[in-house]
């Protein structure tokens, strides 16, 4: 009896210890440290933990590694992870570089003009809190991490997670673990000098390196019997790689992470350092070399990683249903913290109509769009879906303090020469939504530009315009001599001439089915230009006055613009069309009779084998009625000059060198971008100028002018530099265009 019961005691512990062992699990948290573009090595560890079956069940990162972790966290797999990586341009992203069809007209315009942008608020010269708003990193996690926009818990998602922040006002350490994702991520990644901080909760954040960069203790607090880290933090680096003032201040902050590693290191379990010594913070361009470091670093220890998934229940990871982002219905649109911009003006910069349903693309360029006019420091937005699929937009603003900028800029070009730019922007001047923009330019020609618009978006907008053009020129002798009551039979080729237009227009403008632009408006123009080769004046002085007269007159224009670029654009479309209709006139015209003046111009650019790109334009004017005036004929040659009245660009020729009251030109443009913002370019053009060509049938009678060039042109902080070799058969000449710098 004894025996059996002895036998049956060791069954039954035999059993209890069987289902005690099968009721085993380990949890095992995983902590990414920050380190910039290093941070992508985590994206290959975790390819070689996924591989050995660890189920990881809590993430806890800083910087990079919070944006990876995040990722991760949401279910995205490190394969998609690698995929999403590989395929994403991480100097638009880090650099704000808002596309440029996402801009309106205005902000195309005033992107395209200034080199230097700094705050002068009270007069005061300031410095901006961060090179980017790190707008365009919140954007794409916000697209990533759409599946997962209504878990606010960040325990709840597929795998619990925690990023860390650090308070600027306090210094102290944030964890946040709550709220929503991107907001989070991108408060922990705000690495300051590179990105400006980052408002949660009323708290200031930045990169949560600062004053945690391996949060190992979180990770372990959250209940973790097995810490896996990896950690892609810098060493530190000796004189010779200190080479800007952003390396010290990296080197600064890794003092601190380094000595903290000591203790960290020994608190985790599986350590794995990829060797990124090779690497710096901002290699993104190298992530594939980094990638695979990650990978390397953590194969030392897969065989230990497989014993501990062996060592772990098994349980199924559920599948995640990734949403379709192709569109977004919006059945309306909630609006948080604008107090001196108003519902209609975001609403314009969106270009967003509620109930509509749009693209997410589009989306991300109205996001890009508003994010453009410098007037919020923050935009958030989530969707809250309901049991229809529509969704509520809830957007959530931070205006911008600053209202007062300093701008600069300097260009050169064949006919304005050299010239030095100053700008003064003001904006709320007067009311909400309005923008004063005023430039003094300085340099062998004096010029000036003011506007004062007032953006109502989707509305009605209104716009001010004054500006003075001056420049000195040679042209033909034949140029002038429309000008003139009296034959000219003068020994001489070219007169020096002194051009000058003073211009004033009030004008209304609205968007058109999202992406045109309409307007009309009314003008007024003093247009006055002379030579002092010839003749003397009623005064006896020593010069010629060819035209002196105010013209007045009402306009309208249409305009469509989606060119990536407007120097060397690679796709896009282009389209502008322009009627001005002149009505009255006093000054030295005094056969005026009301005239009007319409030109169009269409293009299109396409780009073949990513580095090859060709655009064609075609353009042309005529006039009606008016014969008497012809000083507002339109004036083609030269090259790289802001366009105004109808003097227009024409290779081959020197500038306003060609004159007539209608004209047709088409150009047809190679551009081969042998390295990154390094282009070589191949151009024709060809145009019929001349009186009334359309009434005599001329303007299909064959080619009168044509020109050819090549040039080299390279994207630069203060616009393209670019020089030209042309030439022209009909005159058997060549000429060099020289233009640096943008375009004003």
């Amino acid at each position: 009896m004894k025996h059996l019961l002895l036998i049956a005691f060791l069954l039954i512990s035999c059993l209890s210890f069987s289902q005690e062992k099968s009721e085993q699990d380990i949890k095992v948290g995983l902590v990414l440290s920050g380190g910039g573009a290093k941070g992508l090595a985590h994206i290959g560890a975790l390819k070689v933990i996924e591989e050995s079956g660890i189920r990881i069940d809590y993430i806890g990162g800083t910087s990079m590694g919070a944006i990876i972790g995040a990722l991760y966290a949401s279910g995205y797999s490190a394969k998609q992870l690698d995929s999403i990586f590989s395929q994403t341009n991480f100097s638009t992203l880090i650099q704000d570089d808002i596309p440029r069809s996402a801009k309106t007209f205005y902000e195309k315009q005033e992107a395209e003009k200034y080199a230097l942008v700094l705050p002068f608020d009270k007069f005061k010269v300031g410095f901006p809190s961060g090179l980017s708003k790190g707008q365009n990193v919140y954007n794409l996690l916000s697209k990533l991490t759409s599946h997962v926009s209504t878990t606010s818990d960040f325990s709840k998602l597929p795998i619990p997670f925690f990023c860390v922040a650090t308070n600027v006002e306090t210094g102290k350490e944030v964890i946040l673990d709550h709220g929503y994702l991107p907001r989070a991520v991108t408060a922990s990644g705000a690495l300051p000098s590179l990105f400006s901080p980052v408002m949660i909760d009323d708290m200031v954040l930045i990169d949560g390196g600062v004053v945690n960069n391996y949060p190992v203790n979180e990770v372990r607090a959250k209940g973790m019997d097995i810490i896996i880290g990896v950690d892609v933090q810098d060493s530190l680096k000796n004189r010779n790689d200190l080479k800007s003032a952003f390396d010290v201040l990296v080197q600064i902050n890794n003092y601190r992470t380094i000595r903290d590693m000591i203790d960290k290191r020994k608190k985790t379990d599986i350590y794995i350092h990829p060797n990124i010594e090779n690497f710096s913070v901002v290699s993104f361009d190298e992530g594939k070399n980094i990638v695979a470091s990650g990978v390397e670093a953590a194969e030392s220890f897969r065989e230990e990683l497989k014993k501990l998934a062996s060592q772990q229940k098994h349980i199924e990871k559920k599948k995640i249903k990734f949403e379709n982002q192709d569109t977004i219905f919006i059945k309306e649109v909630k609006i948080e913290g604008i107090e001196k911009y108003t519902r209609s003006y975001v609403l314009g910069k969106l270009k967003l109509r509620t109930p509509d349903k749009i693209t997410y693309e589009d989306f991300s360029e109205g996001i890009n769009n508003l994010s453009a006019t410098g007037n919020f420091q923050d935009i958030n937005y989530t969707f809250i879906e309901d049991e229809n699929n529509e969704n509520t937009l809830l957007l959530q603003l931070r205006e911008s303090k600053s209202s007062m900028m300093l701008r600069f800029a300097a260009h050169y070009d064949d006919l304005f020469r050299t010239a030095a730019l100053v700008n003064i922007t003001k904006k709320r001047l007067f009311t909400n939504n309005d923008i004063a923009s005023l430039d003094l330019i300085a340099g062998d020609n004096l010029r000036y530009n003011f506007e004062y618009y007032i953006d109502k978006g989707f509305y009605w907008s209104v716009g001010f315009n004054s500006k003075y053009h001056f420049f000195e020129t040679d042209v033909p002798l034949s140029f002038v001599g429309a000008d003139l009551n009296t034959e000219l039979s003068l020994p001489i080729n070219n007169l020096s001439i002194k051009y000058s237009d003073f211009t004033n227009q009030l004008y209304f403008e609205t968007l058109f089915k999202r992406t045109f632009i309409f307007g009309l408006g009314g003008e007024h123009k003093y247009l006055r230009y002379l030579s002092e080769t010839i003749g003397t004046d009623e005064n006896n002085l020593p010069r010629t006055i060819f035209e002196s007269t105010n013209y007045y007159s009402a306009f309208g224009f249409l305009k469509y613009d989606t060119y990536d670029n407007s120097f060397f654009p690679k796709n896009g479309a282009y389209f502008s069309g322009d009627f001005h209709w002149y009505l009255l006139a006093h000054g030295r015209n005094k056969n005026f009779e009301p005239f009007s003046l319409a030109k169009a111009k269409l293009g299109y650019a396409h780009t073949f084998f990513n580095t090859i790109s060709v655009n064609l334009t075609t353009e042309g004017g005529f006039k009606w009625g008016g014969p008497e005036t012809t000083t507002l004929d339109f004036a083609l040659g030269g090259y790289g000059f802001k366009e105004m009245n109808n003097i227009i660009p024409f290779l081959g020729y020197e500038a306003i060198s060609l004159r007539g009251n209608t004209y047709l030109k088409s150009t047809l443009s190679f551009d081969y971008e042998i390295f990154r913002k390094n282009h070589i370019n191949i151009s024709a053009n060809i145009a019929n100028v001349g009186n009334d060509l359309f009434e005599n049938g001329q303007w299909i009678d064959g080619v009168d002018y044509s020109g050819f060039s090549a040039g080299y042109g390279l994207e630069t902080v203060l616009g393209p530099m670019e020089i030209k070799y042309s030439y022209s058969p009909e005159l058997d000449k060549s000429e060099w265009y020289v233009a640096l710098g943008y375009r004003f």
